[in-house]
């Protein structure tokens, strides 16, 4: 018996005891390889001393201080840190303590921004199906996520929905039959240029979208060209641009911001997750100079906060956090790591027959099982394969992170892989294994 509200509250749940590494030990002393970091979350593993000892360090000497009396070493220091690596253009950080929260303030200051530059009437939001932005109500009503969105749809905000960029079942679709990776790009971003005629650019405040499709979509980059199109278009109506890599950010895929592969800079980057890694809870609207400037020179005030932003001990945290994966150059190594991954998936798994698509950057992939390879049937989604595949893996000692509602929201199994960025080479091939293991396992289970 439990006094927790848990999220799935007839899930007999494992108690977590210890980190080691890559691994969670739970009260029986047993070790589970965290194949996906938790939520994408855990870059450093659940045990590093230096972290750790930061945080007891800030804890010494200050453990909170409200923003609306102070700032503090730490939120100034991390600021100058991000500030330093982030894309062209992006000149300020307002942390928060995650993901959500960081969606929902770029949202408003997004609002703001035109209040403050005399353009009221541009209230509009647009993003893409099969997304995720969070889950506060300004967040999900922007995400695409059409399970998580369906209960409380009477509460949302109106937000237009446009295509993803989803190459495996998009390319070549739709009449476009020998259609190129970039000429589907072009394609799928133009329905972006479509809608703001149809709402009135004068009416649209933002685009938002995730430089690399999350956990709805199973890890899906965007095909070469596709976000510079977006950026013109953006720039073309004066429309601000809004990148969500809460999960695909922070060195996940190889450069600290997943937007550097794309050559943009957006108006406004969301982060969290690996920030901190797991280690305290924060994330940050890291905003460009246009922006900053409009607050600064208009009003002088955000219409907006929360107790916890710009936290001393989380910000101490994820600056040691960030540190880390400078002083130890382990960006190389999510290049390295993500490229043996790919690697040993392929070899395990590629000619797999419900296998559709392994795809994805750095140490962040994705794995779209089907029925049929050659259609790219999806698999019954009454066979609930993707959380059969959960459970296996658990029963093995492997922590992944399956999904369904891949395709439309009801049909489709993936399962999303982002180890730490420590992970070392016998850890991929115990981790694949495993998975393939327990993909085999729920199949034979499920019928399949």
């Amino acid at each position: 018996m439990t006094n927790i509200f848990q999220r799935q509250i007839h899930d007999n749940l494992p108690r977590a005891a210890k980190g080691d590494g890559i691994y969670i030990i739970d009260t029986d002393g047993k070790r589970y390889l965290d194949a996906s970091g938790g939520a994408a979350v855990s870059c450093l593993g659940h045990s590093d001393a230096d972290v750790i000892q930061a945080i007891k360090d800030q804890v010494d000497v200050l453990a909170f201080a409200h923003t609306g009396f102070f700032t503090s070493a730490p939120a100034e220091d991390l600021a100058e840190h991000l500030i330093g690596k982030a894309p062209d253009g992006i000149d300020a950080a307002y942390f928060v303590s995650g993901g959500s929260e960081a969606i929902e303030a770029a949202l408003k200051m997004a609002r703001q921004y035109f209040l403050e530059i005399g353009e009221p009437d541009r209230a509009r939001f647009i993003a893409r199906r099969q997304s995720y932005h969070g889950n506060t109500l300004g967040a999900l009503s922007t995400g695409g996520n059409v399970l998580r969105r369906k209960p409380f749809e009477p509460m949302l905000m109106d937000v237009s929905h446009i295509a993803p960029c989803y190459a495996y079942r998009g390319q070549g679709q739709g009449g476009n039959e020998g259609e190129g990776e970039e000429e589907y790009g072009l394609r799928v971003a133009d329905e972006l240029e479509a809608e703001i005629q149809r709402l009135g650019p004068g009416n649209v405040c933002a685009f938002i979208a995730e430089t690399v499709v999350g956990a709805t979509l199973g890890v899906a980059p965007p095909v070469p060209g596709y976000f510079k199109r977006i950026r013109e278009i953006c720039d073309r109506h004066g429309v601000l641009l809004i990148l969500d890599e809460v999960m695909c950010g922070m060195g996940r895929t190889g450069t600290i911001f997943a937007c550097e592969q794309d050559g943009i800079a957006p108006d406004i980057v969301c982060v969290a997750k690996g920030l901190g890694g797991g280690y305290q809870p924060i994330g940050a609207a890291l905003v460009s100079d246009k922006i900053f400037r409009a607050f600064r020179d208009g009003s002088g005030f955000f219409q907006h906060g929360h107790t916890y932003m710009g936290h001393p001990t989380a910000c101490a945290a994820a600056l040691a956090v960030q540190r880390k994966i400078q002083s130890l150059g382990l960006l190389a190594n999510v290049q390295s790591q993500g490229e043996a991954l790919e690697k040993n998936l392929l070899e395990r798994l590629g000619n797999h027959a419900n296998v559709g698509d392994i795809r994805g950057r750095g140490l962040f992939r994705g794995i779209e099982l089907v029925a049929d390879r050659a259609t790219k049937e999806p698999l019954d989604p009454g066979l609930k394969v993707h959380a059969l595949i959960k459970a296996e893996a658990m029963a093995r000692g492997l922590i992944c992170y399956p999904g369904g509602g891949t395709v439309d929201g009801a049909k489709g199994d993936h399962i999303l892989l982002a180890p730490p960025f420590i992970i070392e080479d016998s850890q991929i091939r115990d981790l694949v294994e495993i998975l393939g293991d327990s993909i085999d396992a729920a199949l034979k289970s499920a019928g399949v």
